[in-house]
């Protein structure tokens, strides 16, 4: 930074020299570029610590521009002097470094603090005639409806909205454009303006190129600032309706139901698929007991296959009893049975050719 002094100074209650106001700021300034430029996460201690003590620096310059009383609506740029030109800057770095917060439940009070400091430095260059823009609206209370560049709630879609749309994007790709040509020509006079070896008139445009180069980051921060809100606003309201206490008792348990597509058709064919059961099996067994009905009664089925397993054997003892009884009935059946066998395939005479 140039090593240009304010004309004034400021000393505390105890009558040492307090920090002057160009280390303030300057000390604010390369803290701010630090952590912009850092690869370490940026919710880190070590990185929130260096936050809040840019912060620190920053806000006390602030202090002590509004105890000099450094600016003046009634000036034009023309009349500030290159010492006192860099000083336009605080309340945007202020705004830039609030932004580098990452309190997540303090995030809505931090967005809309950062979005003042940037209306307070844009209003400033505003007065001043810096250059040409729009000046965004100030929200003036918290239920007020939104002025931002870019509206709340969703156009309706139209002729109307399509070309509002297209000139935001215009002035987003202008912007864009602008502030490139600015760090370029920045580039070129900031190694002469740090070392100290540039003069007066270099020094100056220099921090006129720095304020043109913030307003274009200013009013887009803003822009993205107003959506970011729009989000935190719709989170704290969806998590206030989901810890509101409600005092409507718990809705019992729905019985189940069919849905048919007519009723007359499903009293006469049924639904199509099975009905749901009307009973348990302990009350189907109860009901089965009473009529004296139960399968078994109570008999294992392995018993009933011992049984037909006995009655088999026995009925095949039988047959050969009588074989060897040398039965003529039984003898002649089974002769026929064994030619018969002979002329026929098994699976004879059945439907289809079955067995």
């Amino acid at each position: 930074m140039a090593s240009c002094e304010p004309s004034g100074e400021v000393r505390d209650a105890s009558g040492s020299d307090a920090p002057k106001l160009s280390e303030l700021l300057d000390g604010g300034w390369k803290i701010y570029e630090e952590v912009d430029s850092t690869n370490e996460p940026l919710g880190s201690n070590a990185v929130q610590l260096r936050v809040r003590r840019g912060l620190g620096l920053l806000q006390e310059a602030a202090r002590m521009v509004a105890q000099l009383d450094l600016f003046s609506r009634n000036e034009d740029l023309e009349e500030v002097s290159t010492a006192d030109l860099k000083y336009l800057l605080l309340p945007a770095l202020l705004g830039a470094l609030t932004l580098k917060q990452t309190s997540r439940d303090q995030r809505l009070t931090t967005v809309q603090t950062a979005r003042d400091h940037f209306m307070d430095f844009l209003m400033r260059c505003k007065e001043y005639h810096v250059t040409r823009f729009e000046l965004p609206k100030r929200r003036e209370s918290p239920g007020e409806e939104s002025h931002s560049d870019l509206p709340a709630a969703k156009p309706t879609p139209g002729s109307a909205d399509l070309v509002a749309m297209a000139t935001q994007r215009q002035a987003k790709i202008e912007r864009y454009r602008q502030k490139k040509e600015l760090e370029a020509r920045l580039s070129d006079v900031r190694s002469a303006v740090e070392s100290g070896q540039a003069d007066d008139e270099m020094s100056r445009e220099f921090y006129l190129l720095n304020v043109r180069r913030w307003i274009t980051v200013s009013l887009e921060e803003i822009e993205s600032i107003g959506q970011e809100e729009e989000i935190l606003k719709n989170i704290d309201g969806l998590k206030q309706n989901s810890t509101r206490p409600t005092n409507q008792p718990p809705r019992p348990p729905m019985k189940p139901f069919i849905l048919t597509k007519d009723a007359v058709q499903a009293h006469v064919f049924g639904a199509g698929y099975p009905s749901l059961p009307t009973m348990t099996v302990d009350d189907w067994y109860d009901q089965h007991k009473k009529r004296g009905a139960l399968p078994d009664q109570g008999l294992p089925r392995r018993v009933a296959e011992d049984e037909d397993s006995d009655a088999k054997e026995r009925e095949e003892e039988e047959k050969e009893k009588k074989a060897e009884n040398d039965d003529e009935e039984s003898l002649m059946k089974a002769r026929n049975w064994d030619d018969w066998k002979d002329n026929h395939q098994r699976g004879y005479g059945n439907r289809h050719n079955m067995g």
